[in-house]
């Protein structure tokens, strides 16, 4: 008889973990072995969280706030969030339309529970973050997966015509995130404006994903969905702290829902995990009321590194490099080196890894299959160590090409 504790469920057996970090593993253990690495592969900014923030947290530890806090959140951050919200992007959101979560992912989780039912569909514009599709594939919805137009030496953009023949009358939902994870795309209010009039004329909500909205790049123009100002009719909204405000540890993010439906969200978000962190909701009101300064200069430096990044990559052989408009991701081709050496997207990625000490991601690691052939480079890692890793990438390329020719 086989051990019950060995039989999952179905549910669990359709997900995939996130594959991203099967190879921030390898290149950990390279660094064991006494091998350096230059690591492209993490998403989350290399600055420590801004000290007035820290400083918020302690005080709230010394001061005993250890305990719970209503599901919701503590109003103080709920509000300091729907002031955030209103003032930039004047979207008219109430505090009690607010939820604080343990991170944006947990905000895409709890929004898309909240809504899909089995035989649904999720349109997802690809490639893309992995975890829209194994959240709506855990609550038995077909994740159904568009091809972006991608341009070189331009990046990437929607191809409406492409979504607009996607969505069935099963479809449900339709993701939205911008800035984009993995591509550094900035859709343009035109681009954002066009689908969610599709949206709203075939009653489909877009789940807007805007974790890396202040990171913009080169006078890149960013329009928020929550512009619309019938966002409550549409909308699952997410961001969150990780990002913005370097603070990925201390897991606190939130969703913005229409109050009419916010009792049985905390109906989810209770059963799910209770409340988020006491000491971190101090914190990021401290975050949101606090001084942006140094929120300006790591944007600031993101954009350097991004100049940096596709001035040396935009002179590889065999790689259509474009300059990122945001997050801090460039999601170049490398179809052409792949080929070269006759290499499929994971062995390309360890033998840069094992040739020249640099780690990206393989493009199929954002599903579905839009981004094979291409490589997501992080450039949340130091500036000398990015402009290092990118002539190192180029070497590669050359000695690639140059083999390739023989």
């Amino acid at each position: 008889m086989t051990a019950p504790t060995l039989d999952l469920g179905e549910r669990i057996k359709r997900i995939v973990g996130e594959t991203a970090f099967t190879f921030l593993a390898l290149a950990r253990e390279y660094r064991e072995r006494g091998r350096r690495v230059i690591s492209f592969g993490i998403g989350q900014p290399d600055f420590v969280t801004p000290s007035h923030i820290r400083e918020a947290a302690k005080r709230a530890l010394d001061e005993g706030f250890t305990g719970y806090t209503e599901t919701a959140g503590i109003p103080e951050l709920r509000e300091a969030i729907a002031e955030y919200l209103n003032s930039r992007y004047g979207a008219d959101v109430k505090p009690d339309e607010v939820v604080v979560t343990t991170g944006a992912k947990t905000a895409i989780f709890i929004g898309m529970a909240a809504y899909i039912r089995p035989g649904d569909e999720v349109v997802i514009p690809e490639p893309s973050y992995y975890a829209y599709a194994q959240v709506a594939r855990m609550f038995d919805a077909k994740p159904v997966f568009v091809p972006m137009k991608f341009e070189p030496g331009k990046g990437f953009s929607i191809d409406m015509e492409a979504v607009e023949e996607a969505v069935t009358p099963r479809t449900r939902i339709i993701v939205l995130n911008n800035p984009h994870n993995p591509t550094g795309t900035v859709f343009t209010p035109e681009e954002v404006d066009e689908l969610y009039e599709f949206a709203r004329k075939r009653g489909v909500m877009i789940l807007a994903d805007e974790i890396y909205d202040n990171f913009l790049f080169n006078g890149a123009r960013f329009k928020s969905v929550l512009e619309h100002s019938d966002w409550r009719d549409y909308l699952i909204y997410v961001n969150g702290f990780s990002k913005t405000f370097s603070m990925t540890g201390w897991r606190l993010g939130y969703l913005v829902l229409r109050r009419e439906v916010i009792p049985r969200i905390l109906d989810l978000a209770v059963t799910v995990y209770s409340c988020a962190p006491s000491f971190a909701q101090k914190a990021g009101v401290e975050a949101l009321k606090g001084d942006w300064t140094p929120v300006r200069e790591m944007v600031k430096t993101f954009e350097e590194r991004a100049r940096i990044l596709y001035s040396i990559l935009s002179k590889a052989p065999g790689i259509e490099a474009y300059m990122p408009q945001g997050a801090f991701y460039m999601f170049p081709r490398v179809k052409t080196l792949m080929d070269a050496l006759g290499l499929d997207d994971d062995s390309f990625v360890r033998r840069l890894l094992d040739e020249k000490g640099v780690l990206v991601l393989p493009g199929t690691a954002f599903p579905d299959k839009a981004g094979a052939g291409f490589v997501r480079i992080s450039f949340a890692t130091s500036t000398k160590e990015v402009e290092e890793g990118a002539r190192l990438i180029v070497e590669f390329a050359e000695e690639a090409m140059s083999s390739s020719k023989r």
